[in-house]
């Protein structure tokens, strides 16, 4: 293991996914992390522990999931970066706690390395079964960002975007990491610092008249510098501009639109995609995570055969890119969706697409990868 002291040079370095994940998080500023082990996120709190006091920030390893979320949320409004990171069984003990942080607007990083489940699963393996829960595991109407890599690279480059996102929106950003990309080893570019744009966040300036939850513009309140004479009142209980529960409906309504809006009305800078050969395309395979390798290949694979097939990967994963599926239904005949779960983006492009092509899914349960012949079977089959 490298001696690395300090922030990483800029370079080209050969990382697991996991390191990649855990020296972004540096790279992007993060200076807190609190977490409980679970496979196969392990290396991830690993790196972490030894890396992070040499560039003095803490980690500390917590008794349970709920507690290690809890403890970023503090420290986050404590005014540092933080991020957490578990898989399945984990993710599911902190959904409570992401609802809260979306309520209070906390900007936090959370790291879902799936694996096959429910329940423990196969701990070991691969499963991309988390993508509905990312969503909707909370409860109450909210908007959630989740990213998804297919690479190392990605895992890299999704992880500075995840904070980023997370200080310019004040709210959560789910990376959903999968066994298979976490694990595995590949060429990572670091670039210079110099050439990266590292957002953080909006913090108020004057502490007279502050209140806690009134919006500028972009509907994002800008946060109080800690130690600098703001009050500051903040709840998980609906709350008006100056943080003060109500349970008035209309507070309530205000409040939510605002919390769905800062997110659904500027989508267009959070989504990314890949677009790859679609120009032509009668059939697009759309794919993400480790599945988008595959999927990429088939595709490589069926146009030496003739087949007009394109490959759209999903690096945003929430918000959905509505707008790109239902561009390209209006030209392709067919979506042929790769996912390692039973079909939980494949209804949502079936949905984005409002009727106008053919969805298929090709995948399984978990456990393994798709293999690029099984998702070439599947365009030969509906061609």
């Amino acid at each position: 293991m490298m001696n690395l002291v300090g922030e990483v040079k800029p370079g080209m370095y050969f990382w697991s996914g996991n390191d990649a994940i855990a020296e972004a998080a540096i790279f992007a500023g993060c200076r807190f992390y609190a977490g409980y082990p679970i496979t196969p996120s392990n290396e991830i709190a690993e790196r972490l522990s030894w890396r992070l006091p040499q560039v003095g920030g803490i980690f500390v390893q917590m008794e349970d999931e709920i507690a290690s979320i809890v403890s970023i949320i503090g420290a986050s409004w404590g005014g540092l970066k933080s991020m957490t990171a578990t898989s399945g069984p984990g993710f599911s003990l902190m959904q409570e706690n992401i609802g809260l942080a979306v309520m209070m607007e906390v900007p936090i990083v959370i790291v879902d390395v799936q694996r096959a489940g429910p329940s423990t699963g196969i701990p070991t393996m691969i499963g991309m079964g988390d993508v509905q829960q990312a969503k909707w595991g909370s409860h109450g109407p909210y908007e959630i960002i989740a990213l998804s890599p297919s690479t190392v690279q990605e895992a890299f480059d999704l992880t500075i975007m995840a904070f980023n996102l997370s200080e310019k929106f004040r709210t959560p950003v789910i990376i959903l990491a999968d066994e298979g990309i976490s694990h595995m080893y590949e060429k990572v570019v670091v670039p210079d610092p110099r050439d990266v744009i590292i957002i953080n966040r909006k913090l108020a300036k004057d502490p007279n008249g502050y209140l806690s939850y009134k919006a500028d513009d972009d509907l994002v309140p800008p946060m109080a510098p800690v130690g600098e004479g703001f009050r500051i009142q903040s709840t998980g209980l609906t709350h008006d501009e100056r943080g003060y529960p109500s349970a008035d409906p209309e507070v309530q309504n205000v409040l939510v639109r605002r919390l769905l809006d800062k997110i659904r009305k500027r989508k267009h800078e959070i989504i990314d995609y890949r677009m790859y050969k679609c120009e032509d395309a009668d059939i697009v395979v759309v794919s993400y995570g480790s599945a988008a390798r595959s999927a990429k290949s088939a595709v490589d694979m069926a146009r030496k055969e003739g087949i007009k097939v394109g490959f759209l990967q999903l690096k945003t994963i929430w918000p959905f890119p509505d707008e790109v599926i239902f561009e390209l239904a209006k030209k392709v005949k067919k979506f042929i969706v790769a996912e390692i779960n039973e079909g939980q983006i494949t209804r949502e492009v079936e949905r984005a697409s409002k009727g106008r092509s053919e969805v298929f899914w090709v995948g399984n349960y978990g456990g393994r990868w798709i293999f690029p012949e099984e998702v070439l079977g599947k365009i030969l089959e509906v061609k």
